[in-house]
Formats: structure tokens, C-alpha cells, sequence
């Protein structure tokens, strides 16, 4: 079980953190990289050439602003590609969701919410679990834990107000 998050620069960084927790929580082995579709293309191809010899399972790519990497990633590998759109200084993020949602046909990135990295985790988690039984029931606690929650305080706001 193995997921690959490449982003496009090291400021994405803090974006990421969510995501990778959940990798962690659910004991799914990860590896990050910063790496540029625009500014280092040979890196990336290379990089690409390295995963498809490791076992990886799901590729995250998170980028801003031009966000090209997803696509790029995805049209590298026969492997699913979770795009993170990262939002930019510029558009609040709206650039970067529009430039991984819209591929051309023949190239499709799974695309989750700008600064979605906890929901990339949980998806890239989702299709692992085809081939893992093991975390389909980590995955199903999981839900039954966010829904307790909820319950829990559903009933705090009812007793309280």
C-alpha cells in the first residue's frame, strides 16, 4: 500500500499535512516530492519512470495557480491521479481547480476541493481498498467515528441551546 503525493513547489507543503496524517493514521506507506510540471519537466518524467517500478498505488498531485502537474502526471502513468488544487494568491484557488478539473478526454484526474488534502487521503485510501480489504474496515470505522461525532454533537447543541 503505497500512495505518491508530488507538489509543485515546497509551499504546498502545509496544504499537505492533512492528507498525510490520514496516511499515517491508516499505516499507508507515502512518499513526497517537490516537484515542478513547468520548472523541472525532465525530474518529473524521471521520477514517473521511478514509480511505475515501486508499486504505487495512487498518485496525488498538488499544485497551484497553473496547476498543469496533476494532468501531466496523469498523462505519464495508467495509474488513478488524485489532483489537490492548492490555493494561490491569485483567485483564491479557482485557477488552480479549473486547470486539473478540465483535462482533455483520454486523461482524467480525479479532482477534490481547493486545499482538499484530507479528502485526497481519504480518496486515494478508498481506491486502495479495492485491493486491500484491510483498510475497507479502517475505512468504515472511520465513517462510523465521523458520524458519532456528529451525533455527539448534535446532542451537545440540543441540551445546550
Amino acid at each position: 500500500m503505497k500512495v505518491a503525493i508530488i507538489m509543485g513547489s515546497k509551499s504546498d507543503f502545509e496544504v499537505i499535512k492533512d492528507g498525510i496524517d490520514f496516511l499515517e493514521d491508516f499505516g499507508i506507506s507515502y512518499e513526497v516530492r517537490a516537484l515542478s510540471a513547468h520548472r523541472t519537466p525532465d525530474e518529473l518524467e524521471e521520477y514517473m519512470a521511478y514509480l511505475e517500478k515501486e508499486n504505487v498505488d495512487v498518485i496525488i498531485g498538488a499544485a497551484g495557480k497553473a496547476a498543469h502537474l496533476p494532468g501531466v502526471i496523469a498523462s505519464k502513468t495508467i495509474l488513478p491521479v488524485i489532483g489537490l488544487p492548492i490555493k494561490s494568491s491569485t483567485m483564491d484557488g479557482l485557477d488552480s481547480l479549473l486547470s486539473i478539473v478540465q483535462m482533455p478526454k483520454g486523461i482524467p484526474v480525479a479532482t477534490v476541493a481547493i486545499n482538499g488534502s484530507l479528502n485526497s487521503a481519504i480518496l486515494a485510501t478508498q481506491i486502495m481498498s479495492l485491493k486491500y480489504p484491510v483498510l475497507k474496515e479502517k475505512l468504515i470505522d472511520y465513517k462510523k467515528q465521523m458520524a458519532k461525532k456528529v451525533i455527539e454533537d448534535d446532542m451537545y447543541i440540543k441540551s445546550n441551546y
